[in-house]
């Protein structure tokens, strides 16, 4: 069976991890560890260049710690799960709407109970996405520039990509650039018609043409767009398609 939820564990103790990716895997079927990280710097590369379902965060590291590191990714979307030796820190760490804190040794029972409680927000937050997606709003966002503000209606934006720490709109009939990081215009896009296939692509999913077998998207102006493997499944899920198991029943 496909796992269904992601999740990377980060803790500068590398038996910790073991023990705790054991515990996981025998209490979760369904859960995909993408990545282990015993060092703040390795985990935020890889935050950066991934998403994940759940994020394991020991708090207690050297160089920085865990809430540091979550402080270098505002725009985090993971439900966090810390796990720390350590209670002194609970106060900071529910100030990041963590899911679960988890005292070491980490009970079983307790794991699991985080665990569920972490999938429920992720089902919510999915189902949420899914129907304000299908919404055609036409409003209106500003993109300052040095001569102005440009307006551009967003049902005539057709994508956003991430160019050197700045953002680039391509519309039917032109095309801006922002200095706003692309992080931004996923808050600002996230209840409309568009989708973020790739941490560097937010499409609107009305100029969507064709998905390839490549993991590709083309878009209407035959721009290629790669969708990462880890939103796949819920993109294609915002599209009624024609299977086999549908034909067989119409016969």
């Amino acid at each position: 069976m496909q796992n269904n939820f992601t999740c990377i564990v980060v803790d500068d103790e590398p038996d910790a991890i073991e023990m705790l990716t054991d515990s996981i895997k025998g209490l979760s079927a369904n859960m995909a560890i993408i990545g282990t990280y015993t060092s703040w710097k390795e985990a935020l590369v890889a935050m950066r260049q991934q998403n994940t379902d759940i994020l394991f965060l020991d708090i207690s590291m050297p160089g920085k710690n865990g809430i540091d590191l979550l402080k270098l990714m505002p725009d985090i979307e993971s439900e966090i799960i810390f796990t720390t030796a350590y209670s002194e820190y609970a106060v900071d760490a529910f100030k990041f709407s963590a899911t679960g804190y988890l005292l070491k040794p980490i009970d079983d029972a307790e794991l699991m109970k985080a665990v569920n409680k972490a999938i429920e927000r992720i089902k919510y937050k999915k189902a949420a996405k899914k129907e304000n997606t299908i919404k055609n709003v036409d409003a209106k966002i500003g993109i300052p520039n040095n001569k102005g503000i440009d307006y551009v209606s967003m049902s005539d934006i057709i994508y956003l990509e991430s160019v050197n720490k700045c953002t680039k709109i391509i519309t039917k009939n032109s095309q801006f650039l922002s200095s706003f990081n692309i992080g931004r215009f996923r808050n600002i896009t996230e209840h409309s018609q568009f989708f973020q296939v790739h941490r560097s692509f937010i499409v609107n999913v009305n100029y969507v043409v064709r998905y390839e077998s490549t993991g590709n998207i083309i878009m209407t102006n035959n721009k290629e767009v790669p969708v990462s493997r880890n939103v796949k499944e819920e993109f294609l899920s915002l599209f009624n398609t024609i299977n086999s198991s549908t034909a067989d029943n119409e016969e």
